[in-house]
């Protein structure tokens, strides 16, 4: 087998927002080739398109693999229909002009037999040519195609609830539909408060709690130092009191590091995984790193001070620009709450990661988000993690999106875009 790239490049007149609304909607039968097109689902809900093309016998299937609305890109991969290929992935992505229409990028990449790939690679810049060409000369006529609506918030009861034994594990509880329990990780500056909004968007999907972690709020520590098999345990020991077979873990930052350490352990029980505002954690740094990250933190600490005492500081530097009064009291309530031994036991908990992550092993759904102005967890590094899970897993199934004006607790600070996205991946993923 051996390997090709086709690119093929066109300039639209159009705005990229109004060429986005058609192109996100995978099995739209805009293409002038396609004869008839039908979305089907794959597992994990996986978005795909069946579709036959005119005057061939036959049809393709395709399955989405990437999408983010923030960036205008969006994967796929063939998956049946082209003879004797053993992989195709391709790839759309917009870009503004100078001039307000759009640059569009088509590739894709391409693995055969030498002596059929030549004919694969024609073959497939021809379509992508006459896709760009229809695209040009139909882009004054392109209808605005509004994102789906989501289910509103149910507005519905909170209930607190107490897994005695040690740890006691301290949860807030969202009843919902049938399907996977949607599971909530904080960060290491906050509690389970700072996801209700959360769970009230996706109870009218699933069943869904928020976690206090060990020692945070009405959570206790255990018998020695956290690690994060404990806090893997921790979660399997909610998914058995809850009933919940299969999760889907919402973590953000250390909490996010946690849901995926559990992704790596038990990849089987998850039905999804959503990551914001971090993923790898500590886990790709050197020992020397590591090691001054955890003594920088643990110098008030050590004179004597409590996250109180630092919680004004630490908010300056997670909350975005637009961060209102409200959203900073809360964000510095949730940090002053935090007891110093627990910070501490936190910190060095994060700063001993067991693991380099094995992306590959990431067969759910995945969808990761993270603010614009996060200095913590940048729109680059979270975009460039997303890029990793899409070229390891097999048959990757990720969406990533920026949050305009929120910081790094994006949730807290843009509940009305986190919530949107959050509850159409439940929505899908809990089918």
């Amino acid at each position: 087998m051996v390997r090709d790239r086709v690119q093929v490049r066109g300039r639209i007149g159009a705005d990229p927002a109004v060429l986005w609304a058609l192109l996100r909607d995978f099995a739209a039968p805009w293409h002038p080739a396609v004869a008839e097109m039908r979305e089907e689902r794959g597992p994990g809900g996986a978005v795909r398109r069946r579709f036959s093309v005119r005057g061939e016998a036959g049809t393709y299937l395709e399955q989405l693999s990437y999408l983010s609305d923030s960036d205008h890109v969006l994967a796929y991969r063939a998956l049946e229909g082209i003879a004797d290929v053993e992989s195709y992935a391709a790839r759309i992505s917009l870009d503004e002009t100078a001039d307000g229409g759009t640059a569009l990028l088509w590739s894709a990449e391409i693995r055969a037999p030498e002596a059929r790939l030549a004919a694969i690679c024609a073959g497939t810049e021809a379509v992508f040519e006459a896709g760009i060409a229809w695209l040009s000369g139909n882009a004054a006529r392109l209808p605005q195609r509004p994102v789906p609506d989501l289910p509103p918030p149910s507005g519905g009861v909170l209930e607190e609830r107490l897994l005695e034994g040690t740890p006691r594990l301290a949860l807030t509880c969202a009843a919902g539909g049938a399907g996977p329990l949607v599971l909530f990780l904080h960060g290491i500056g906050g509690n389970r408060t700072n996801w209700e909004a959360q769970l009230r968007a996706v109870a009218p999907l699933a069943p869904a709690a928020a976690l206090d972690l060990r020692g945070y709020g009405g959570s206790s520590l255990g018998f020695g130092p956290s690690d994060v098999d404990g806090y893997c345990e921790d979660i399997l020991r909610v998914a058995e009191a809850l009933g919940a077979e299969r999760l889907v873990l919402v973590g953000l930052s250390y909490g996010a590091w946690i849901a995926t350490s559990f992704a790596m352990r038990h990849p089987e029980r998850l039905a999804g995984l959503v990551l914001s505002g971090g993923c790898t954690g500590m886990s790709e740094a050197g020992p020397e790193e590591r090691e001054a990250f955890r003594i920088s933190r643990e110098v008030p600490l050590d004179a004597g001070q409590r996250p109180a005492d630092f919680a004004p500081a630490v908010v300056d530097v997670i909350a975005g620009p637009g961060a209102g009064r409200a959203t900073r009291a809360h964000l510095l309530e949730a940090m002053a709450a935090i007891p110093a031994e627990t910070y501490r036991d936190a910190l060095r908990c994060f700063t001993n990661p067991l693991e380099r992550f094995d992306f590959g092993r990431l067969s759910m759904p995945c969808l990761l988000m993270t603010g614009a102005h996060d200095r913590l967890a940048p729109p680059a590094e979270i975009r460039a993690v997303a890029g990793r899970i899409l070229d390891a897993a097999p048959l990757a199934d990720v969406r990533f999106e920026v949050l305009e004006g929120a910081g790094h607790v994006c949730n807290v600070e843009a509940p009305a875009a986190y919530d949107a996205n959050l509850a159409r991946f439940v929505a899908r993923v809990a089918r």
